[in-house]
């Protein structure tokens, strides 16, 4: 049985995503960047090939989490600014 991509975080916020990718070409590239880290990171994670040093995984778990946050603030900013409008 496959493990779940861990690194697949944001799939519950699929539409604002979809929304601020439309708005936003610095937010789709950054979430791009993101999806291509995190399908890396899980690759390397779960095949049996050529070991990658740790050092390597490492740098790549936190240029992702630096991602990650990035992509949290824009998704609150996202939220609060819908909130806001007059329904």
């Amino acid at each position: 049985m496959k493990r779940q991509n861990k690194y697949r975080k944001f799939q519950l916020q699929q539409q604002n995503i979809e929304a601020l990718e439309r708005e936003n070409t610095r937010f789709k590239r950054v979430y791009s960047e993101y999806e291509n880290m995190s399908n890396e990171l899980w690759n390397l994670e779960n095949s049996n090939g050529e070991p990658v040093p740790d050092d390597f995984i490492n740098a790549m778990i936190l240029q992702t989490s630096y991602l990650e946050e990035e992509i949290e603030d824009w998704l609150i900013q996202f939220n609060d600014n819908k909130a806001e409008l007059p329904q």
